[in-house]
């Protein structure tokens, strides 16, 4: 990913009153960070816009925001759906050995020696994030595999640079 990359952080789910205000789906962990980043920019008419909210809270479960100038529920609801994003750049930088989920995306994955396949995504379960790994060229066979994100126990070692994750797993499982 480059380094002026949007990186995708949420979604507009739908509306909230009268007023212009969204509902948010949001991807960050905890999910009030979405409202802490500026130079949102959301997906529509196939390109990124710029926008900036003027305010955001809980409510419930989610979130919502106001969007600057969108002040009315029919405007609002021309927005549903569009995913909000922020440049890749604006992320916390992180301590060593650990990782954001898109830096996860697409590496190898490869265990006694053999290429099991890459990262397609992550599931969050409660007790643990999962990979989930798909077939690639050249993988051992054409299963997908769920493995644990069980540090040192199944995930020994990722190495950006060489976009591979070395895991201890049983092939057959």
């Amino acid at each position: 990913m480059s380094e002026s990359a949007n990186l995708v952080i949420g979604r507009i789910s739908g509306v909230y009153g009268i007023k212009g205000w969204v509902r948010i789906r949001s991807f960050t962990e905890p999910q009030e960070n979405l409202l802490g980043y500026g130079n949102w920019k959301i997906w529509r008419r196939n390109s990124w816009e710029p926008v900036s909210i003027d305010a955001g809270k809980r409510q419930g479960k989610g979130l919502i925001a106001h969007i600057e100038g969108v002040d009315d529920r029919n405007e609002a609801e021309a927005l549903k759906g569009c995913d909000i994003a922020v440049p890749a750049t604006e992320l916390p930088v992180l301590d060593n050995e650990e990782y954001y989920w898109h830096q996860l995306q697409g590496l190898s994955v490869v265990g006694n020696g053999e290429l099991l396949g890459r990262v397609d995504h992550l599931l969050e379960t409660g007790a643990n994030n999962v990979l989930v790994v798909v077939p690639c060229e050249g993988s051992r066979d054409e299963r997908e595999r769920l493995i644990p994100w069980l540090k040192p126990e199944v995930i020994k070692a990722v190495d950006l640079q060489a976009q591979t994750i070395e895991v201890d797993w049983d092939p057959e499982f």
